[in-house]
């Protein structure tokens, strides 16, 4: 793929360095294949799965894995799957496009993204090559199906504290398996169980376990509040035999393919909403144009087209953010080849280098599906709480995708904590810039040269918005050193003010790539919504920066502070109403999200 490296990104430095906009991926940028790729994706939802969508809901037998079956043959399963074992060998971020094209067929992608993410991965990426040649060409053409055993009902968040035990036998021939997993995805028709065990109690390791392993049995499907048409069973595990050969990886390094694959498994989720976000944007705007009140289609009124409006700015922001980080994977990765990496070293680690960047999309895009469906329903008015019209499982189903991959409360921690560690290792230098925040805190604002050259405002916000996120934390690593990790709130305060200005930067990015080469005319609107998505950053960075500084200090230092975030947050006022209508104006014209 031809486009502008930047093979010196690392993970988590957006807050420290300004990057060049000609250095990101946008979504402009994908070639003729790929769009294709993303077309064939697209049309398989419309054809094959949203007719079922009904029937799938009601768990007709056998009719979601048809439909997997089919986008095995399709060659949907093996997009990023090399070609030796039957995949089509295709980089990070169409991969990324994948996941985005299927994303709004409800409770398929569940099953899509289960079995070609945390059930396939582990074997592509773990297993000796005996395994990967016995079971990566069937999970990769829609032979076989997979499913992922991490989940226990003691243990969620808490993966590693898996209770399932697995012991070696006499014979020193087989596991043997003792334990309870639910929650699991897939479970009702999957081929090949991933499991996760301790082996002689505390060595956390996994598994492959086949459907027909002795001691293997199902629970009945689960009653959810949404995606009822994946199937999502109890997995026990009753003196089940599993041969020693299918230990995957090393015994006692499980937590390796929970916690590496489940990097990828984000950045994947929050395209999977992207995709869910527009079909549910687009209904929005088709019904708001169609729905007449006091002699007018609903679409004339100004609270609708807020609506709208900000319902394409979240989603445009979001996807400028997912394929900026899906690039710096792919990058990264390129990189570790050059280096002498395997293809399965190289993924891996450049995924381990942006899980920042991970944790932070799946936060945005899990939050960006929930507030479009929610406003979908709004402006369906009472026939979108009807479970005849298409808001009511689209509504239900965003739910689970911020608890998925680990919830937002625990993905809004982990991207601060590995920020932070990543400075404390060296890994980027966050104290240079952190002192020089507070060596301006002590000094007076100096006017400096007025910078006229395009952007050149709004990229002073982001670099101001960034000084405020290193000034918060800096003073949390200084009041709580070792006792930061029980600081949750402030945690999550910081996570807030990260994740939207990445967001937001990653916005503008996009645009002043895009207007370089099509000028500002065309991409007006686009403008527009960079512009609205970066002023509502500055209010949400404000608020979590207050809200942070008032719970660590007080007195003077508090003053200080809040001196300097107000200085860190100033802005010219900017008319976001007239935006807003802009924004609508080309949806509501277009009868569908199009930007």
């Amino acid at each position: 793929m031809e486009v502008t490296q930047n093979a010196a990104a690392k993970g988590g430095e957006f807050i420290i360095k300004e990057t060049d906009a000609q250095s990101v991926f946008t979504p402009a940028d994908f070639n003729e294949e790929q769009n294709m790729m993303y077309q064939t994706c697209l049309d398989f939802v419309a054809q094959e799965v949203m007719p079922l969508v009904e029937r799938l809901d009601n768990h007709e037998e056998g009719l979601m894995r048809g439909l997997m079956e089919k986008a095995g043959q399709l060659g949907l399963f093996g997009v990023s799957v090399p070609a030796e074992y039957g995949g089509l060998d295709m980089d990070f971020p169409t991969s990324l496009r994948v996941t985005e094209g299927v994303g709004g067929g409800h409770s398929f992608p569940v099953a899509f993204a289960a079995h070609t993410g945390i059930a396939l991965l582990p074997i592509l990426f773990f297993g000796d090559e005996e395994q990967k040649k016995k079971y990566v060409p069937g999970l990769t053409d829609g032979t076989l199906m997979g499913a992922y055993c991490l989940t226990e009902p003691g243990s969620g968040s808490d993966a590693l504290g898996a209770k399932t035990k697995a012991v070696l036998n006499a014979e020193g021939t087989h596991y043997v398996l003792n334990g309870q997993k639910m929650w699991i995805t897939n479970a009702g028709f999957a081929d090949v169980f991933i499991v996760f065990a301790q082996v002689d109690g505390d060595k956390f390791t996994g598994f492959i376990v086949e459907k027909d392993a002795p001691g293997l049995s199902l629970g009945n499907e689960e009653h959810k509040m949404g995606i009822k048409g994946s199937s999502t069973r109890q997995v026990f595990l009753s003196d089940c035999q599993v041969p020693k050969e299918n230990v995957l990886g090393e015994i006692g390094k499980g937590h390796l393919i929970a916690f590496n694959v489940l990097n990828i498994g984000r950045i994947k989720l929050a395209a999977a909403c992207l995709g869910a976000s527009k079909m549910a944007a687009t209904l929005s705007v088709k019904y708001a144009n169609e729905r007449v009140q006091f002699k007018l289609p609903i679409s004339k009124f100004g609270a609708i087209r807020h609506k709208l409006a900000q319902q394409a700015i979240r989603i445009y922001a979001a996807e400028s953010a997912i394929y900026r980080a899906g690039m710096d994977i792919y990058h990264k990765e390129q990189e570790l080849l050059g280096e002498g990496k395997s293809y399965n070293e190289a993924l891996l680690g450049a995924a381990r280098e942006f899980a920042v960047e991970c944790a932070i999309l799946k936060v945005e895009g899990s939050e960006v599906l929930d507030y479009v469906v929610d406003e979908g329903v709004q402006v369906y008015g009472g026939y979108g709480f009807s479970a005849d019209y298409p808001m009511d499982r689209a509504y239900r189903d965003s739910r689970i995708n911020r608890i998925f991959e680990g919830t937002n409360e625990i993905n809004r921690m982990l991207a601060v904590d590995m920020i932070l560690k990543k400075g404390l290792k060296g890994e980027i230098d966050l104290m240079g810039p952190a002192q020089a925040v507070q060596q301006e805190l002590m000094s007076i604002p100096s006017m400096g040269e007025v910078d006229d050259s395009p952007f050149a405002a709004e990229k002073k916000i982001i670099a101001n918005l960034k000084k405020a996120i290193l000034m918060v934390a800096g003073t949390a690593v200084q009041k709580y050193m070792n006792s930061l990790a029980k600081e949750q709130e402030v945690l999550m305060n910081i996570a807030d003010m990260a994740i939207k200005t990445y967001t937001a930067e990653s916005t503008l990015l996009r645009v002043e790539k895009e207007i370089a080469t099509k000028g500002e005319e065309a991409l007006s609107r686009e403008l527009d919504m960079a512009r609205v998505y970066l002023y509502d950053t500055i209010d949400i960075v404000e608020k979590a920066g207050k809200d942070a500084i008032a719970s660590m200090t007080e007195g003077d230092e508090q003053r200080l502070l809040a001196m300097g975030l107000k200085r860190f947050t100033k802005a010219e006022l900017f008319n976001t109403k007239e935006a807003r209508r802009r924004v609508a104006a080309g949806l509501i014209e277009a009868n569908e999200y199009m930007y």
